[in-house]
């Protein structure tokens, strides 16, 4: 009979078999895994399943990832069952009046506006002689008095700002088309302004007295034009 040791105890601790082990070790295994695959598959809002603009996209048969409106997809607001107040055309021809009434309102909005949007280049009576081309431009902007624009019909000119012309950007995403027709109705205005006479004046409407006469023309603003005499002072002279 082998002799036992005085101070050796007996091991009573439980102990897992083969089986328990493996099983054990399958489950770590197995939630390390399930760890490791739930943060792989985290996605932020800045990491989308998304395409970038005009990226390419095996999904569709063009291979384009941008997709055209669904035929009939009208926008909310945006149902122009009447197109020429957007696009200042009645069929491919430019019409020449105006979608709305004509009020003192709608002249001082058209004047607002042009003077933030237009006047920069075009100036503030519509020369064409703004402050941008003063600064080198290699095509200056017309002017709206000649004779061409002064017979443009309205749409010709609501269509310019909306589309551009030229080296002149277009305005359609500035600009509200309401407010574009107030600018066109503003452009008219100038161009009566510098062309009207007596009789375009109407009836029982005072006249406004004659502008001064300089006897130089007036510069650039930094020094006051000499003003003629009025004719009467002069007159007076002479007799004395």
């Amino acid at each position: 009979m082998p002799r036992l040791r005085k101070n050796s105890r007996r091991d009573s601790r439980p102990r897992l078999s083969g089986r328990a082990k493996l099983d054990a070790l399958s489950a770590v295994v197995l939630l390390l895994l399930t760890i490791a695959l739930s943060s792989a598959c985290r996605l932020d809002m800045h990491v989308q399943p998304k395409q970038n603009p005009f990226s390419r996209s095996d999904f569709f048969p063009d291979q384009r990832s941008e997709r055209p409106l669904v035929e009939g997809t009208v926008a909310r607001s945006q149902l122009y069952e009447d197109t020429y107040p957007y696009t200042g055309r009645i069929g491919g021809n430019f019409g020449d009046y105006m979608p709305f009434p004509l009020t003192k309102e709608v002249m001082e909005r058209g004047r607002e506006r042009y003077n933030i949007y237009c006047s920069p280049c075009h100036s503030l009576l519509g020369d064409g002689k703004g402050f941008v081309p003063s600064r080198g431009f290699s095509r200056m902007p017309p002017s709206y008095h000649t004779p061409r624009l002064e017979k443009a019909p309205l749409g010709y000119l609501f269509d310019v700002i909306t589309n551009g012309y030229g080296i002149m950007p277009d305005y359609r995403s500035q600009i509200a088309a309401e407010d574009r027709w107030k600018i066109v109705a503003y452009v008219r205005a100038l161009q009566l302004s510098q062309n009207a006479t007596k009789a375009d004046v109407p009836p029982g409407q005072a006249i406004p007295s004659e502008p001064p006469k300089f006897v130089t023309p007036i510069g650039s603003g930094a020094t006051l034009p000499a003003e003629a005499a009025p004719a009467s002072s002069s007159a007076e002279g002479e007799r004395q």
